[in-house]
C-alpha cells in the first residue's frame, strides 16, 4: 500500500505546557551549561590547549536538551562529531569531557579519543562519530538490539542535514521501518553542512518528508524552542516505545560558530547570525519564559554564576590532569573472547 505524505507526516503542534516550571528551569540550566562549556572550549582551543578538530554546539542547545527530557534510564544516544552538548545533556561529567578535549588521562577516553570519540556506557552515550552518517547505521543497530531483546528502550540517533542524504541513512530507514525498530531519527538541520547551505545541497526542501517512502511518521520542529522540542520528542519516543516502529524529527536549528574552529564562516553574513541570535536564541526564549513564571533576575544571575564556576573547575581539571602514559597506546584496542 502506498504511503502518502498526508498519512505519514505530522506538523509540530504548539508546545503549550510541555514543561512545568521546575523542568524548564532544569532544561535552562543544562542549555546554559552547554553554552558556557563550549565557550570555554573555544577559549582553550585558541590557547593551544585543545588540538585537532573541535566542533562547537553553540546555538543548538535546545535540541539535545529537549530530547533528553523525553527519555529515561536504559535509552541510548548516538550522534556525530558535534557532540559535546549531547554528552553534557546526558549527564556526563564536564571535567571528564573537558579533560578528554585536552588529551588528558582524566578524560572519558583516557585522552585518546579527543573531541569526536567519547563514550559513556553508564550514561547510555554511544559516542560522537567522525564519519559523516556512520552513526545512523550504528544507532539503527542499537534499535535492533532493543527489538531483539524485547525491551522497551529507545535509540535517539542524531545527525545533521548534511548527512541526511547519505545512502546508509536511507538503508537504515528501510530496515528500521521494515522491522519496526525503536529508533528516533533526529536531523539537526543547522542550515550549513560545513560551508554549503542546505538549499544548495538538498533537492528536498522539507527534510521531515524524507520519512515518507518508508511510511515513517515525522515532525518538523522549531529546534530553537526547548518546549517545542520536548513535546515533539515525547510523541516520537512514545511511538517507538509502543512498538510502532521508527520516527523522524527534523529539528530546524542554527549554529552560531563555524563548522569547526578552523572555519571563518564566510559563506554567510554576520547580519544573518546576529539576527538569529536576537530573534531565536534558545536561552533567551527559555529565560523569558522563566521570568514570566516568577524567577527573578537575581536568581537567574546566580544560576549563571554557578554554571560558570562549574565550567571553570572543568577547565582547571583538564589542565592539571596528567597526559596518558605511552603504555595507553596498547589498551582498549582488543578484547579477547
Amino acid at each position: 500500500m502506498a504511503v502518502t505524505p498526508d498519512k505519514s507526516r505530522k506538523s509540530a503542534r504548539k508546545p503549550a505546557d510541555a514543561m512545568d516550571r521546575d523542568e524548564l528551569l532544569k532544561a535552562y540550566e543544562t542549555m546554559l551549561l552547554i553554552r558556557r562549556f563550549e565557550e570555554k572550549a573555544g577559549q582553550l582551543y585558541g590557547m593551544g590547549l585543545i588540538a585537532g578538530f573541535c566542533h562547537l554546539y553553540i546555538g543548538q542547545e535546545a535540541v539535545v536538551v529537549g530530547m533528553q527530557h523525553c527519555i529515561g534510564e536504559g535509552d541510548e544516544i548516538i550522534t556525530s562529531y558535534r557532540d559535546h552538548g549531547h554528552m553534557l545533556a546526558a549527564g556526563m561529567d564536564p571535567k571528564g569531557v573537558m579533560a578528554e578535549l585536552t588529551g588528558r588521562i582524566g578524560g572519558y577516553s583516557k585522552g585518546k579519543g579527543g573531541s569526536m570519540h567519547m563514550f559513556s556506557k553508564e550514561k547510555g552515550f554511544f559516542g560522537g562519530h567522525g564519519i559523516v552518517g556512520a552513526q545512523v547505521s550504528l544507532g539503527t543497530g542499537l534499535g535492533f538490539s532493543n527489538w531483539y531483546r524485547g525491551n522497551d528502550r529507545v535509540s535517539l540517533t542524531y545527525y545533521g542535514e548534511g548527512a541526511s542524504n547519505q545512502g546508509q541513512v536511507y538503508e537504515s530507514y528501510n530496515i528500521a521501518a521494515l522491522m519496526k525498530l525503536p529508533v528516533v531519527y533526529i536531523i539537526e538541520n543547522n542550515r550549513y553542512a560545513m560551508g554549503t547551505s542546505v538549499e544548495r545541497a538538498s533537492a528536498s526542501r522539507d527534510l521531515s518528508l524524507n520519512a515518507v517512502p518508508w511510511g515513517m511518521p515525522s515532525l518538523s520542529v522549531d529546534g530553537m524552542d526547548v518546549l517545542a522540542v520536548k513535546q515533539a520528542g515525547a510523541e516520537a519516543v512514545a511511538h517507538c516505545r509502543a512498538g510502532k516502529g521508527p520516527f523522524l524529527l527534523e529539528m530546524k536549528t542554527y549554529r552560531y560558530r563555524g563548522h569547526s574552529m578552523s572555519d571563518p564562516a564566510k559563506y554567510r553574513t554576520r547580519e544573518e547570525v546576529q539576527r538569529m541570535r536576537a530573534e531565536h536564541d534558545c536561552l533567551d526564549q527559555a529565560k523569558a519564559k522563566l521570568a514570566a513564571l516568577g524567577l527573578s533576575e537575581a536568581e537567574l544571575k546566580a544560576l549563571d554564576d554557578r554554571v560558570k564556576l562549574s565550567v571553570q573547575e572543568a577547565a582547571d581539571f583538564a589542565q592539571v590532569s596528567p597526559e596518558p602514559d605511552a603504555a595507553e597506546l596498547y589498551t582498549d584496542v582488543l578484547v579477547e573472547g
